[in-house]
């Protein structure tokens, strides 16, 4: 008996290590195929999802036409009640800008007939010369602009710079094709004023803020919130009446203004030459007797 299961083990191992080797290769074989396998799978897949989405994009496509429409009927009805109370907005404001016209033929009227009864000439020595602001504050400014015109279009120091809303400063330096212009607001800027409501004098004094300062005016004054502060016309820098800003802050003896000119928007100003006027009003009527 021991010699048979002897026989038989012997028998066994070659058999073993045989089976071993099979399984290895095996495993390795059934491997690649199984990645074969998924791959043709995937391919597969791929092709029938392809075939799906075309049988199904036309359904898709009509399925989805009717949604399309309503969408743009609700575009529509919205752009509509939109244009509905746009076109309120706008009858409403026609109203007003018919009031204003109204008002400004009535001005315009009183105003001929005012210039008739006083035999006024109208004044065309004021010289003006648009340009574009190009560039903020660089240097030892701190409230300056440079403007896109010089010497070459007939800007000199000393000019006025205003915009449509009022005065803005004064043109500080100029070169052949461009000029800086000195704002109100700056530290260096000194504006002989008058307050139009009592008519006291003073000066508008820029200390780098958004708001100016009011000084050299009496501590009786009668300055009020609100008050219009115009140029005085005095010092020869400027005519008078043109518009600085109104009375914005009374803390005190300080009193501050509120420019009408929005430096933080501005783009495009006017260089004014007013010599001419101002040299208009410092000659005497009479040269020969000095006798105003």
């Amino acid at each position: 008996m021991k010699y048979r299961a002897g026989s038989v083990l012997r028998l066994a191992a070659p058999f073993r290590a045989l089976t071993q080797r099979s399984a290895f290769l095996f495993l390795i074989l059934a491997a690649i195929g199984l990645m074969i396998l998924g791959k043709a799978e995937t391919l597969l897949i791929e092709r029938v999802r392809s075939g799906i989405v075309d049988v199904v994009a036309p359904i898709m496509d009509v399925l989805s036409r009717p949604a399309a429409k309503v969408n743009a009927i609700v575009d529509e009805m919205r752009h509509l009640t939109e244009l509905r109370s746009e076109n309120q907005r706008l009858h409403l404001q026609n109203g007003q800008l018919l009031q204003w016209q109204e008002a400004a033929r009535k001005l315009s009227a009183e105003n001929a007939t005012l210039r008739n009864f006083f035999n006024i000439v109208p004044d065309s020595r004021v010289q003006f010369t648009s340009a574009r602001v190009i560039s903020d504050s660089v240097g030892v400014f701190a409230r300056s602009v440079l403007i896109k015109a010089g010497e070459h279009h007939g800007v000199t120091t000393g000019q006025a710079v205003i915009t449509g809303q009022g005065l803005a400063g004064r043109i500080l330096s100029v070169g052949d094709s461009s000029a800086r212009a000195l704002l109100i607001t700056d530290l260096n800027s000194r504006i002989p004023a008058i307050i139009e409501e009592s008519r006291e004098r003073a000066i508008v004094a820029g200390d780098n803020s958004g708001q100016p300062r009011l000084t050299f005016i009496g501590r009786d004054n009668q300055v009020e919130l609100g008050n219009r502060v115009v140029t005085s016309g005095h010092g020869g820098a400027f005519p008078p009446g043109l518009p600085v800003g109104v009375v914005s802050e009374i803390i005190g003896d300080i009193i501050r203004i509120q420019p009408y000119v929005r430096f933080n928007q501005l783009e495009f100003v006017q260089v004014a030459d007013f010599s001419g006027v101002i040299q208009a009003q410092d000659m005497p009527s009479d040269p020969e007797s000095g006798i105003p």
